[in-house]
């Protein structure tokens, strides 16, 4: 009696929610009291992220499933819900604002979503397949109350044939449980349960779109396309599950309409489809050719898809002076990035609008950025089409996770292949990062190895940021503010992986009250300036030092982390655009100074050196310090900040003498430039120049001293230096300057 009455209630529950879905409609709102963008304004349940989920496989028919569905959360035991808590907005995680919901889900509880659906009546006769763009990040799905499968993974796509569990006719019960312990073993990057500094809100749940499709027994499954400008064709692959054997593949690339390249061949085999006349994709000119490719059993055609395509190349090789540098279509680029981690303060993990997700590309593009480092998050497949199709290269990260056990790191290779495989189609994607900053990192060797054997078509990273392993295509330093450098390498190219994180939090645009950043800024002039002088600087680093890459953190502010470009809801830009894109153009003015003796900001200059403490009178001009090893300025790690590093110096003392050559003995004051960390003393002909506790995070001015100035004459000069280190960072570098006059236009 007990269990008829629970069925009973549980099938009233149904239809009283399927019958009452009209006054749900009208009664969801985001939740209030939230950071909100301009586009929230635009998302309803009939609204919500309505564009076709998948630009590179295109079918005519598809039935969006965004929307509101019913959701409970229950202890990690229970069996399906018969009651529901009420109804959320997908596909925007439960914690964020326009879910209509805004709680978290914890490691001991399920998340349950359902929803009523009726199949299109055209649709019959063929398989149905359910699509999820992706749910973070164990998922079950339930079709009429039979599980159809489960998978695991929060940032990848996964479909489900539902043909055989669907009722004859009427509405179709769809239910989704979800289990996401956010601080597991699982990738996840910047998400945390306690959100603070560089870590966030998490996302749980449904955060890209649902949909389903019908497809015809025999049906294109996917689609692999290769690039290869070298022999002007495209390599391709399309995937047919089903009676592979009997069946032919088409495919013909389109240019403007107009036919520019066919190939004809098996299912599941590499074709090579020739391009009349390529033109090949670049951020100046990034033209897609269109593609259609069809599937023909016994010369009956079963499948047509639409997709795109584009010829680009990247590699690194050397340039006309034999540096190693990042090579687009055999041309050298610098790349000049911004650090994008795809948070937003209505939607989360999700962009509130199509919209919304194209904005940030586009103002990225306008502030002169010519890639986007997406930061250890994997967007929408949208999101890359936007930059295909506007011209944004893109490093791509893989996720992080613990990777503390075997079990998670059979995971995080399973979804690291799927990144691979899931993406690989985007002309856009230049680059792999397989691991920031160490986090989770493991076997680096072989997994590069492996990146390359999946992908030889794109650079990889084996490491942004401190724990290089010495394989992949670049060496990657991060250097806040910076910028910096690191030392040369063989075979790979110099890039700097974040640099800068100047923060300027704007009243009524923030998170909370809280904020930080690298290097507070006073205001939006101060910002401009400093950032201006910081690419000022890269350039440089390009010139001197064979930098082959900057990123910038970061595009937004995200929580309570304000070093962002533009505010976390996007209302504001907070430095001045022009002055910015010119100075990503390497149009910024450098410092306007005379140097007498170069310090490395200039090229790297030979000192002579020791870490063994000298006699006394080391700093003296008549001291022999023929002794002493001989090295390039200067001298440090190369994790300190705004560090250009010749000679790496890692003791707790450093003695440097260098000789140079006056015409005339200086007329007018001169000053030192140095960036030293910790303790410096300088001298010049034995006479104390000047004495300077502590330690810098740039180059900067000192005076010198009296004495040590009426010291130096006509002819041969000696610059001696102690440094001193502790702890933290260490470097020294020092040169000798004539201030000019500053320039016109100098906001100082």
């Amino acid at each position: 009696m007990i269990a008829r009455l629970h069925r009973l209630f549980r099938w009233l529950s149904v239809w009283v929610i399927a019958f009452c879905g009209v006054a749900a409609h009208a009664a969801w709102q985001p939740v209030t009291g939230s950071l909100m963008t301009r586009w929230a304004t635009n998302v309803s349940p009939d609204t919500a992220l309505q564009e076709y989920p998948r630009p590179q496989l295109v079918r005519a028919d598809w039935l969006n499933l965004n929307g509101l569905w019913d959701y409970a959360i229950t202890p990690l035991d229970s069996e399906r819900p018969d009651v529901y808590d009420g109804q959320i907005l997908v596909p925007f995680p439960l914690e964020s604002a326009l879910s209509g919901v805004k709680r978290r889900l914890d490691e001991h509880s399920l998340l349950w979503y359902r929803r009523m659906v009726e199949i299109p009546t055209n649709w019959a006769g063929q398989r149905i397949l359910l699509h999820f763009g992706a749910v973070d990040w164990q998922t079950t799905v339930y079709v009429n109350g039979k599980d159809v499968g489960v998978h695991r993974g929060g940032y990848d796509s996964f479909s489900l044939d539902i043909t055989d569990n669907l009722r004859a006719s009427g509405r179709q019960e769809l239910m989704v449980a979800v289990f996401d312990p956010t601080e597991g073993d699982q990738p996840r990057g910047k998400q945390s349960r306690k959100p603070e500094g560089i870590f966030y809100t998490p996302a749980s749940g449904i955060w890209q779109t649902v949909w389903l499709e019908p497809v015809a027994k025999i049906h294109i499954d996917d689609l692999t396309l290769t690039p290869d400008p070298d022999s002007k064709s495209l390599r391709l692959r399309a995937s047919v599950a089903a009676l592979a054997g009997d069946c032919e593949v088409e495919a013909v690339a389109l240019e403007q309409g107009h036919e520019t390249g066919r190939t004809t061949g098996a299912a599941n085999t590499d074709l090579v489809l020739p391009i009349t006349s390529p033109r090949l994709w670049s951020p100046a000119d990034p033209f897609l050719y269109d593609l259609r490719v069809s599937v023909k059993r016994r010369g009956q055609t079963t499948d047509t898809v639409s997709s795109y395509f584009a010829l680009r190349k990247i590699v690194v090789g050397k340039d006309a002076q034999g540096v190693n540098r990042i090579l687009l279509n055999g041309r050298p680029v610098f790349l000049v990035g911004v650090l994008d981690q795809g948070f937003w303060p209505d939607g989360n993990y999700t962009a509130p609008t199509d919209e919304a997700l194209r904005s940030d590309i586009e103002t990225s593009m306008k502030l002169g950025f010519n890639v986007v480092r997406k930061h250890v998050k994997v967007e929408p497949e949208r999101w890359y089409y936007w930059c295909d199709k506007l011209g944004m290269l893109v490093w791509q990260d893989m996720p992080s996770g613990n990777n503390g056990s075997e079990d998670s790191r059979r995971q995080f290779e399973v979804e690291l292949r799927r990144l691979l495989e899931g993406r690989s189609n985007h002309p856009s994607i230049i680059m792999w990062t397989l691991f920031n900053e160490g986090w989770g990192q493991y076997d680096t060797e072989r997994l590069v190895h492996w990146m390359k054997e999946v992908d030889p078509t794109r650079l990889v990273d084996n490491a942004s940021g401190w724990t290089d392993r010495g394989v992949g295509d670049v060496i990657d330093m991060h250097n806040y503010p910076g910028p910096g450098a690191p030392l040369p390498d063989h075979n790979r190219a110099l890039v700097l992986g974040e640099f800068g994180g100047l923060e300027l939090a704007v009243p009524d645009h923030t998170w909370s009250k809280q904020d930080w950043g690298y290097l507070r800024m006073a205001d939006p002039a101060d910002l401009t300036a400093q950032y201006t002088h910081l690419l000022s600087r890269a350039w440089l680093l390009r010139d001197i030092a064979g930098l082959s890459a900057v990123v910038y953190t970061q595009i937004t502010d995200i929580e309570t982390e304000c070093n962002g470009l533009l505010t976390y809801d996007r209302a504001l830009v907070k430095v001045d655009p022009v002055r910015l894109a010119s100075a990503n153009r390497g149009e910024a003015k450098a410092p306007s100074v005379n140097m007498v003796v170069s310090d490395a900001l200039q090229g790297p200059a030979k000192w002579r050196y020791t870490v063994n403490s000298p006699p006394g009178d080391w700093f003296r001009s008549e001291f022999n310090d023929t002794g002493w090893s001989e090295g390039l300025g200067g001298f440090g790690t190369t994790i300190t900040p705004d560090a250009i590093v010749g000679t790496e110096w890692k003791t707790g003392d450093i003695w440097l003498r260098r000789q140079f050559i006056l015409d005339a003995t200086p007329a007018a004051p001169l000053k030192l430039q140095m960036h030293h960390d910790e303790d410096v003393e300088v001298y010049l002909n034995g006479v104390l120049a000047s004495s300077v506790p502590g330690f810098t995070v740039s180059y900067q001015e000192f005076d010198i001293a009296p004495a040590a100035f009426a010291a130096l004459q006509r002819g041969s000069n000696t610059l001696a230096v102690h440094c001193h280190q502790t702890t933290g960072g260490q470097y020294i570098d020092v040169g000798l300057l004539r201030p000019l006059a500053p320039l016109p236009d100098d906001p100082k």
